[in-house]
Order: structure tokens, then C-alpha cells, then sequence
């Protein structure tokens, strides 16, 4: 991308990072007294996303000045919209597929939009990570996340 886009992205994740620790701390307790509360994941995402702006930042002082002769990347504004149509739809159909089919569905989806013709790979890898996250989650932490139901 172009240093300016590179910069503001930084800043606005910078920013986003904080208010995540910021807001992360509103968060009750656990009632069990568990030392690991719900507060603990968006703390942790928002200090990675902090880590990782800084990062993005950093890195945008150590580009190289603009040659005339690089060639200007194009925005994939078909693919986005994919992607955003395709997490509008996960949203949308998440209480009555259940987790790991919309999960499933919407990572195929978005690897085939990213990657197209790879078919196989992407099977495999929509269904490790479905399945995977749905037993660590439910099943190993005891967590709940939603089930297949049509009604």
C-alpha cells in the first residue's frame, strides 16, 4: 500500500487497540472467581493490536522514498465487497446454521475469494478450523457457541 494509508491505518488501530483495553476493563468479573474473566480476550486482542500498529507505524518510517517507477497498486473493491457480503451473511445466518457450518461456509467463501481454484486446500483448512475452534471452545473450555436449527 502507500505510506500515507499505512500511517492513518497505524493511528486508527493504535486508537482502537487502547479503547479495546480501555473498555475491556468495564467488563464484571468472573463469578467463580476464576482468575481468567471475560475481560482477559479483548485485553489481550487490544494489547496485539497495539503491538502491531506500533509495528505498522514503525515500518512506514523505514520506506523508501516513492520511485517514479513503481508501479501503484489497485484496490480489490470486488473482492471487499465479497468479504463484507459474505461476513453479513455469517452474521445473519450464524443462530441458525450453528457455529461450525456458517464458520465453515464463510471461510470457504473468503478463501476462494482470495485464493480462487484451490478447492481442496480450502475445504480442509475451513473444516480444521471450524471444527477445531467448536471443540477447544464447547467442548475443552466448556464454552457454548451456537448450534444447527432451523426454527
Amino acid at each position: 500500500m502507500s505510506k500515507t494509508f499505512d500511517r492513518i491505518a497505524g493511528v486508527i488501530f493504535l486508537l482502537l487497540g487502547i479503547l479495546f483495553i480501555i473498555e475491556s476493563q468495564k467488563i464484571s468479573e468472573s463469578a467463580y472467581g476464576s482468575v481468567v474473566g471475560p475481560s482477559v480476550f479483548p485485553t489481550g486482542l487490544g494489547i496485539l493490536l497495539i503491538l502491531l500498529s506500533v509495528r505498522l507505524l514503525y515500518e512506514t518510517f523505514k520506506y523508501k522514498t516513492d520511485e517514479k517507477g513503481q508501479k501503484k497498486e489497485e484496490f480489490q473493491y470486488k473482492k471487499f465487497g465479497i468479504i463484507l457480503a459474505s461476513t453479513i451473511i455469517y452474521i445473519i445466518l450464524l443462530e441458525h446454521l450453528g457455529y461450525v457450518l456458517s464458520t465453515f461456509l464463510f471461510l470457504f467463501a473468503a478463501f476462494q475469494t482470495m485464493e480462487q481454484g484451490k478447492w481442496i486446500r480450502s475445504i480442509i483448512i475451513a473444516f480444521l478450523f471450524s471444527f477445531s475452534v467448536y471443540y477447544i471452545f464447547a467442548e475443552f473450555l466448556g464454552g457454548t457457541l451456537p448450534r444447527f436449527s432451523l426454527f
